[in-house]
């Protein structure tokens, strides 16, 4: 006798699968007359339908990666957006230094060759450069402007 229908419509009523399912062999009749979902949990109640309990692995076990060409992921290090912050930060006051005629032209742009060349760690290290670049200039120019009139001085 075929009860694959009855096992369908004990393993919806009951919400298993169909494998799970165990018929009574002694009480087929009582089997055969189940209509209905009631009947069903009745029969089951009563011990005519029996489901076996869930089989399988009871852990998860952790699935084994191998390092190959699929599996590798690039390790990205912050460099370039770090750069374009200092960059944007540092072109951004040298222009306000050349915009209030704080630096010369020619300054300006051998500062912006610099920021380029990542020659500069922070806005305060520019500031540094700058400073120290001025003082030299300053004393470089007044240095110069002396030795030029006491060389004309001498010759004349």
């Amino acid at each position: 006798m075929k009860l694959e229908n009855k096992k369908a419509l004990v393993a919806r009523t009951l919400n298993v699968g169909k494998n799970r399912i165990v018929f009574n062999t002694q009480r087929l009749s009582e089997l055969k007359e189940a209509i209905t979902k009631q009947d069903i949990r009745d029969l089951q109640k009563s011990g005519a339908i029996h489901i076996k309990a869930e089989s399988g692995r009871k852990t998860k076990k952790k699935r084994k990666t191998r390092r190959r060409y699929g599996s590798i992921k690039k390790v990205i290090k912050g460099g370039k957006t770090d750069y374009i912050i200092l960059t944007r930060k540092l072109r951004s006051y040298l222009a306000h230094l050349k915009k209030t005629n704080q630096i010369p032209r020619e300054d300006y742009l051998t500062l912006r060759k610099e920021i380029r060349a990542s020659a500069f760690r922070s806005l305060a290290h520019m500031k540094e450069r700058i400073s120290q670049a001025e003082k030299f200039k300053s004393k470089g120019v007044k240095n110069a402007k002396n030795t030029k009139a006491k060389k004309k001085r001498k010759k004349n």
